[in-house]
């Protein structure tokens, strides 16, 4: 049971992190620089996917990547010839990589009507790990490299799938504070999980969130348990309190 000053800190957090000053500096500034629902989702996914390391190295790395892509995500993705990509790389996230996510993106637009159509069709009211882990067979249902398949995390195999919970947030929580986008309307804030990482994992420890060690998908588990009973409704606002404090505070 966590005390009411825990609760208090956590919900000041929130309030204090959770506002348009956090777009500029976290890399979900990149898809913000786009208005069209298609270029949102794309830049976002992307980004997401190579948002691990330094965050000034993931931002530069994002926005050079939308550069190579003529800043039309949408339509480079949908006009993408296959084995023609943008020599880019981002930590092990290369060219091979990239040219893969661009044709299975183009796939999915073309063939299943978009990223949103796959995870609204698999997520429940209440998770959407099982739609992550459906995601994922769908992405790689195409002639793939095997390597690129550790860009795409699976929760029902032991992961926290930090990157794609924080790209499923981005989609679906909004509010007033205008830095999650909600353009998907058809999954639940409720649903959605928190982006476990080693930052996050250690400040829910330390105010008893979480006791799990290892940051993995039982992990994620028993934070969800815990954000969900704060609150049912939008239990992922709490990554800006986890996230703030770690990060910005050193809190951990």
């Amino acid at each position: 049971m966590l005390s009411d000053e825990i609760i208090t800190l956590l919900e000041e957090k929130v309030f204090e992190y959770n506002n348009p000053k956090f777009i500029e500096s976290d890399p979900i500034q990149v898809p913000h620089r786009y208005t069209v629902k298609e270029d949102i989702e794309i830049s976002a996914f992307l980004t997401a996917t190579i948002a691990w390391g330094n965050r000034k190295m993931i931002i530069k790395n994002a926005e050079k990547l939308m550069e190579l892509m003529g800043n039309s995500p949408y339509d480079f993705v949908m006009e993408y010839e296959k084995h023609n990509s943008p020599d880019f790389i981002h930590r092990t996230f290369n060219s091979t990589d990239l040219d893969f996510f661009l044709t299975s993106l183009k796939y999915i637009y073309r063939e299943h009507k978009g990223l949103e159509t796959i995870f609204t069709r698999y997520a429940s009211p209440d998770n959407t790990q099982v739609a992550i882990h459906q995601f994922k067979k769908v992405f790689f249902s195409i002639p793939h490299p095997l390597r690129t398949m550790k860009h795409v995390s699976d929760p029902l195999k032991g992961s926290a799938a930090k990157r794609i919970n924080m790209f499923l947030r981005w989609m679906v929580r909004k509010d007033e504070a205008g830095v999650d986008f909600g353009l998907w309307k058809d999954i639940l804030p409720a649903a959605l999980s928190c982006p476990l990482d080693i930052h996050s994992g250690n400040v829910a420890r330390k105010l008893g969130l979480l006791k799990r060690r290892q940051n993995d998908a039982k992990a994620l588990k028993e934070l969800d348990l815990n954000l969900r009973a704060l609150d049912p409704s939008d239990p992922v606002k709490f990554d800006f309190a986890l996230f703030g404090l770690g990060v910005f505070e050193k809190f951990s």
